[in-house]
């Protein structure tokens, strides 16, 4: 059985565009049909004392379990080359599973939907482009309309590269 996923990309450090192309390179040999959003710029957030971010979404259909694909999402890492810093610290590459499917699923190691994305313009536009009218399973709104709820400065703050 497939189901439909979103994954949120981002990366700071070296040649960022590559990073991203390696990593979503990486993933399709794992996962089915990548449609991927545009790339975005955009500040960093939680440590400000950094370069900003590239960062773009893709969707793509998978057999892998969530855990399963954790497991890949961080093997791509490491094969991007990422090496750990701290928390919202500069990186080359980072992967976070935002949807999988309708699946709403809490644990220490996973959270699905990816906690924080409500939150976050940088990873909401991407997710705008692939689908604006995905449900979000937990609040039952649509990417579009959870992207109106951010407010227009950071809204603005993240603009696609020309």
């Amino acid at each position: 059985m497939t189901t439909e996923v979103y994954l949120a990309l981002g990366s700071n450090v070296g040649d960022s565009k590559a990073h991203i192309k390696k990593a979503i390179e990486l993933l399709g040999q794992h996962i089915e049909g990548i449609r991927q959003a545009r790339i975005y710029h955009s500040k960093a957030v939680g440590y400000t004392e950094q370069d900003d971010f590239l960062n773009t979404a893709i969707r793509d259909v998978t057999d892998l379990s969530p855990q399963e694909l954790m497991a890949e999402t961080q093997w791509t890492e490491q094969k991007v080359g990422r090496t750990e810093t701290f928390h919202w610290g500069p990186r080359e590459i980072d992967i976070d599973i935002i949807f999988y499917g309708d699946m709403v699923l809490k644990s220490p190691k996973l959270n699905i939907p990816h906690l924080s994305f409500r939150d976050r313009a940088f990873v909401l536009k991407p997710l705008n482009d692939l689908n604006p009218d995905f449900v979000d399973p937990q609040t039952g709104l649509t990417v579009a309309l959870i992207l109106k709820a951010i407010h227009p400065k950071d809204r603005n703050d993240v603009q696609p590269l020309t």
